[in-house]
C-alpha cells in the first residue's frame, strides 16, 4: 500500500475533523525509567541542560543532501540531552528486548551515523542497565562537554 500524502491544508482539516483520535503514551515504562534517571543525572550535574523525549532528527540535524535529510527526517531518538542554549549534546536510545528484530538495527545505524557526523553523542541503554549506569553515561557527557569549554 503506497503512503498516504495529504499536502493540501484544507484537505488535512477535513480528514482530521472527520476522524477520531485517542491519546497514547509518549514513552513505554522502560523508556520512562531511563528518562527519569537521565533527568536526575542532569539535575545533579548543576548544568542547565534539559532532557527531551521523542525528538525528530529532522528538527536537530540538517544536511545539504536532500536524500540524506529525507533518510533521517522522520526518525526519532528516545531522549535528547540539550544544552542551556538548545544545542543537541547526546541522544539516548533505549534498546529493550527484541529491539533488533527486522530492520531496527539498520534504522539505528542510520541514526547513529547521522548523529556522529553532526557531533552528537549516541548513548545506548540496554534493558539490563540501571539508573546508576545512566548516571555514569551522563557524567561522561558532562565531563566531555565541560572539558571543551575549559581553557587548556
Amino acid at each position: 500500500m503506497p503512503p498516504i500524502s495529504i499536502a493540501d491544508p484544507a484537505e488535512q482539516l477535513r480528514v482530521v475533523t472527520a476522524a477520531e483520535f485517542k491519546k497514547r503514551t509518549l514513552l513505554n515504562k522502560q523508556e520512562v525509567r531511563v528518562l527519569y534517571a537521565a533527568e536526575r543525572a542532569v539535575a545533579e550535574s548543576g548544568l542547565k541542560w534539559r532532557v527531551m523525549a521523542q525528538v525528530s532528527l529532522g528538527e536537530i540535524l540538517r544536511s545539504e543532501n536532500p536524500r540524506a535529510f529525507a533518510a533521517i527526517n522522520s526518525k526519532r531518538v528516545d531522549l535528547l540531552v540539550i544544552s542551556q542554549s538548545g544545542e543537541p549534546l547526546a541522544a539516548i536510545e533505549y534498546q529493550g528486548s527484541g529491539h533488533y528484530q527486522n530492520a531496527a538495527a539498520i534504522r539505528d545505524a542510520v541514526k547513529k551515523e547521522a548523529l556522529r557526523k553532526a557531533g552528537v553523542r549516541y548513548i545506548e541503554v540496554m534493558g539490563r542497565h540501571t539508573a546508576d549506569d545512566v548516571r555514569r553515561e551522563i557524567g561522561r557527557l558532562v565531563f566531555a562537554e565541560t572539558k571543551k569549554l575549559s581553557p587548556v
